[in-house]
């Protein structure tokens, strides 16, 4: 191993593994603190705490999951739809959880809808979103972790050659669903592992779409540690970090229930599928990728829906109930919001983290690539994994005992924590499947290892680089605890002035920060799309 590789991985160590690491040390050294644990669990409704946390997170990795199945079937029949999948991926949970909000609440479009023939002159008292079994919350998670597992699983579709294979599997004898799930999807899935760990973590752990969506009695688990994190009473720490730690406990728990369930289904569901599969028995040729087209139709139009609600609010004047549209429609709430200076740290911060993460990810790759030795991909991948209350706090403690007071350079670093990973993984594919020849042939004509990076590699993928670069901003500007509890309230996004927001009376300032949030990421992709693409050409 060279010294340019160590010193990279030193350098990876010191940002990314050694404050994880500081922060979970710091969450046991709360959590140690005497009377922690019995105040924890002397905690009215923790119980029912964990049910809506196990409801949420497991029931929207599952559902998400399953659909996977016949959506996957449709894309891998129809590939130009799953480019419809990205743009949904720039939109952040707080800015949809806000739109699914405005839609299905008791003064919502679809209550004003219902309003006429139900002969409703007032809101309808129902308890949705924020039921006490969390069914809002599951359907807006459902929303957008199914478009990620399925951009996932395309990516994934592409190392293979999904045409062959159903081809093989359809001379076999087999129908097209059977020879997805039995020849295409079992090598999908053992690269769809890691997403779906992902998703399960965010899904037990999430923190900005519970609080717009769950419920408020009992909240999850996060929601739970978090207030006694936040509470003005200082002894509120210990507790919440004996629930932080107890929510790492939990994601792992699920993590190894998945796994078994995975090795039982893996068992069980090959028979059954063999046999649905036989000509004459079970669905027919193209009924399950028409499922899949259906259910593409109704969660996407349901995603936009919520989106063009953060349109409408926006713009809204007085709107009341039971009126299906507003009696204006202006730029009042864009006029009065203050949303600009949110907009402008938002920016600020998105930029400086994503530029420092995309430097270290090219330092990374570089030293990868002149020493033929990959990283421990593990040790970029636990900001992931862990719930980010888990350790968050705990780093906040740490950056306290290191001398880096709560403000904008601690949220840099707690957000290049998750931003790194993501500009790294977007990168390594296009960055490892250069071909050799163009730098061999550039090193024999005397050129060194920084210009072959500067004048060659660098320019050939410029594309990439955008969309890495893309990708890390939007991970910046949806941060929520990354920049709330870093910040120590000194910093401000949109993210964190929506989500505060969601509760309040002005639905009409709400929506232009989680509109002016969503704008922000869908700006980046659209700019990383229009640079030019050199891979291939000679």
């Amino acid at each position: 191993m060279g010294a340019p590789h160590r010193a990279v991985r030193a350098l990876i160590w010191a940002l990314i593994g050694a404050p994880v690491l500081l922060g979970l040390a710091m969450t046991v050294a709360a959590a140690c603190a005497p009377g922690a644990l019995a105040a924890a669990l002397a905690e009215p409704g923790l119980w029912a705490s964990l049910r809506v946390t196990l409801i949420t997170g497991l029931g929207a990795t599952a559902v998400s999951l399953a659909l996977t199945l016949p959506l996957g079937l449709w894309l891998v029949r129809q590939p130009r739809a799953g480019r419809a999948l990205a743009p949904m991926l720039a939109v952040p949970h707080a800015a949809l959880g806000l739109g699914l909000a405005f839609l299905f609440a008791p003064s919502g479009l679809v209550a004003r809808g219902l309003a006429g023939p139900m002969g409703w002159a007032q809101p309808p008292q129902w308890a949705w979103p924020g039921d006490p079994w969390g069914g809002a919350l599951l359907l807006g998670l459902v929303l957008k972790e199914a478009p990620f597992l399925l951009l996932m699983m395309l990516s994934a579709a592409s190392q293979l050659d999904p045409a062959r294979m159903m081809a093989a599997g359809q001379s076999l004898g087999r129908r097209p669903g059977a020879a997805f799930a039995l020849g295409l999807w079992p090598q999908l899935y053992a690269r769809l592992r890691l997403p779906v760990l992902i998703v399960l973590g965010y899904g037990l752990s999430n923190v900005d779409m519970a609080l717009i969506l769950g419920p408020s009695h009992p909240p999850t688990l996060a929601i739970r540690a978090l207030r006694l994190y936040t509470a003005p009473d200082l002894r509120g720490a210990g507790p919440g970090a004996v629930l932080a730690l107890g929510l790492v406990a939990v994601c792992a728990a699920a993590a190894a229930l998945g796994w078994a369930v995975e090795r039982g289904a893996a068992r069980l569901g090959r028979g059954l599928v063999w046999r649905a599969g036989e000509p004459g028995r079970g669905a027919g040729p193209g009924r399950l990728a028409g499922l899949g087209a259906g259910l593409a139709l109704a969660l996407g139009a349901l995603f936009w829906a919520s989106v063009a609600m953060l349109v409408l609010w926006s713009l809204a004047g007085a709107w009341r109930f039971p009126a299906l549209w507003p009696e204006g429609i202006g730029l009042g709430a864009w006029r009065r919001g203050g949303w600009l200076e949110a907009a402008g740290e938002t920016l600020r911060l998105g930029l400086g983290v994503t530029a420092a993460a995309v430097l270290l990810a090219i330092a990374l790759l570089e030293a990868e690539s002149r020493s033929g030795r990959a990283p421990r991909l593990w040790l970029l991948l636990v900001p992931l994994l862990l719930p980010q209350i888990g350790f968050l706090q705990g780093l906040v403690s740490g950056f306290l005992w290191l001398g880096l007071p709560p403000g904008r350079a601690a949220v840099l670093w707690a957000e290049a924590l998750f931003v790194f990973p993501y500009v790294y993984l977007t990168l390594a594919g296009p960055w490892r499947g250069l071909g050799r020849a163009e730098f061999d042939a550039a090193a024999s004509l005397g050129a060194g290892p920084w210009r072959r990076l500067v004048r060659l590699r660098l320019p050939m993928l410029a594309r990439p680089l955008a969309v890495a670069a893309a990708v890390g901003f939007s991970v910046s500007v949806a941060q929520y605890l990354a920049v709330l509890l870093p910040g120590g309230g000194r910093v401000a996004t949109l993210t964190t002035e929506a989500v505060a927001l969601a509760s309040g009376a002005d639905r009409r300032v709400a929506a232009s920060y989680g509109l002016a949030q969503a704008v922000l990421p869908a700006l980046g992709f659209v700019l990383a799309f229009l640079a030019p693409d050199r891979r291939g050409r000679r």
